[in-house]
């Protein structure tokens, strides 16, 4: 779990470079619409320059996004995150994309591309699965030999500069590795498409329901390499923000697939289903912790709204009422299979928040766009009702309905006191002698302890987190929000 949580962390460094593309790409087609094929508008002049050139400089990322998985997952996995592991994650990309290009496996390994399936298999290997595996290649060898000292007379390549040549060793072996076991991996993601995509609406909402369910593991990034990016040909963000519709070619395949309909429900579940359920939470919240409930979910709700950062809000209550959790996935099933159903269709770079909902409906494939009203409010409706009878019904724990009546102390974060905040964590982790390592992803502090006995939950909570997590024996992850940053830079301080 521990492995899981640190790869879905270090996912999120180049996961964070899409919300540019969204923005570029958004505006691009705003200003050049004729270039999505829009007939009657101007195909000349300033602002149809201007567009192509932002489309352009949006699609620069989109379409390496595996390179920029390779690189992130790299420096994000290294103990230090030095940009050398990002160098060596390239090395191995390089290499791997290169060993198992089709013409190359035609020379060495004919027998392995004689089959269709195969021959495309490998035509696909340039893919952000891939480049996941270059990055956790780059990450362990510069971790592992980043302190190799050898003989003076090749003390030239010691340290960092051993670690590119040591990936470029063992990105061969892992080619030939992949020689064998990537057509295996790809039919068995191809098998796995297309038997939800020919399932179409109902296929689209069993894939939301299992991406939410897979929150909790990290695992969900491998089912969106699936259906949001070219792993099996699919890529429906990659074809939404490319311009592309049914109909065209992707990747020198036919888009048999209706675009957008494996991002669209997201939206109103994230936009207004979850504040919804967050209103749920705070009316069913003891009297007492009315007030701290709101501070946590609220927020939460307000964050999930903006910009589709969910994290504050689903690690708020899945580990305290994890049967909630999965009714919560499930209405995440239920209305994107509806809004596939039905039509509409949107995209999002970097999640499924108000930013994206503006900017995707300027792209060729958005369809009934207002239809986002009436299905956001139709969710807000029902994720209360929902979340209100269940958690009234069975008593649960969601927060402001933990057993402990105690009132706890809050610190007032007055101008951002993000100092004070990292104190009371620290004290409440036992003292800088007892923390081992400290990172952060998007919403969390994620510490390893020494001594897990000597952490006081109750005093951590006191410093006015969401939240304490506790995923293995001396792990402990402390849920702050999308600020996160600013205590963990505080926190590392306080460490030296």
């Amino acid at each position: 779990m521990k492995h899981l949580q640190k790869l879905g962390k270090a996912l999120m460094l180049p996961v964070a470079c899409l919300p540019i593309c969204g923005i570029l790409m958004g505006i691009g087609y705003a200003c050049a619409p004729a270039f999505m094929g829009v007939p009657g508008k101007p195909t000349e002049g300033f602002l149809y320059v201007l567009g192509v050139f932002l489309i352009k400089a949006g699609g620069a990322l989109i379409d390496n996004m595996a390179l920029l998985f390779a690189i992130g997952v790299g420096v994000g996995l290294a103990d230090d995150s030095d940009g050398t592991a990002g160098l060596a994650s390239l090395v191995s990309w390089l290499m791997i994309t290169t060993l198992l290009n089709p013409g190359v496996v035609s020379l060495v390994a004919p027998r392995m591309i004689a089959s269709e399936t195969n021959e495309v298999a490998f035509s696909k290997i340039a893919n952000p699965f891939i480049g996941i595996i270059c990055g956790i290649i780059g990450a362990m060898c510069y971790n592992k030999f980043k302190n190799t000292k050898l003989p003076d007379v090749l003390a030239f390549f010691s340290g960092k500069r051993s670690v590119a040549i040591v990936t470029g060793l063992v990105s061969i072996i892992a080619s030939v590795v992949l020689l064998f076991i990537w057509p295996l991996v790809f039919g068995g993601l191809v098998a796995l498409g297309n038997g939800i995509k020919s399932l179409g609406a109902v296929g689209a909402g069993i894939y939301a329901f299992l991406n939410r369910l897979l929150i909790p593991t990290g695992l969900h990034h491998a089912l969106n390499n699936v259906f949001w990016f070219d792993t099996i040909g699919m890529g429906d963000l990659q074809a939404y923000w490319g311009g592309l519709v049914q109909g065209d070619m992707f990747h020198n395949n036919p888009i048999d697939w209706s675009v957008g309909m494996y991002m669209a429900g997201f939206f109103p579940c994230m936009m207004f289903g979850i504040p919804g359920a967050a209103l749920a939470m705070i009316q069913t919240a003891k009297t007492k912790k009315r007030k701290a409930t709101i501070g946590i979910v609220g927020a939460a709700a307000l964050c999930a709204f903006l910009c589709g950062v969910t994290e504050p809000f689903e690690f708020a209550f899945m580990f305290l009422a994890f049967p909630l959790y999965v009714v919560y996935a499930l209405l995440y099933g239920i209305f994107v299979a509806v809004s596939a159903a039905i039509g509409f269709r949107a995209g999002f770079c970097f999640s499924a928040g108000l930013t994206d909902a503006i900017f995707s409906s300027f792209l060729p494939a958005a369809n009934k766009t207002l239809l986002l009203i009436p299905l956001g409010i139709a969710a807000f409706v029902i994720f209360y009702l929902v979340f209100l009878f269940a958690i009234k019904k069975f008593n649960l724990k969601t927060p402001g309905r933990e057993d402990d009546e105690e009132d706890e102390l809050k610190i007032e974060l007055a101008n951002n006191d993000y100092t004070a905040m990292a104190e009371v964590i620290l004290e409440g982790l036992g003292g800088k002698e007892n923390v081992d390592s400290v990172d952060n992803c998007i919403t969390r502090l994620r510490l390893e302890v020494k001594d897990r006995l000597l952490v006081d939950e109750k005093k951590i909570k006191s410093s006015g987190c969401a939240g304490v997590i506790r995923p293995g024996k001396n792990s402990v992850q402390v849920i702050i929000g999308p600020k996160v940053q600013f205590v963990a830079d505080e926190f590392k301080k306080l460490l030296k």
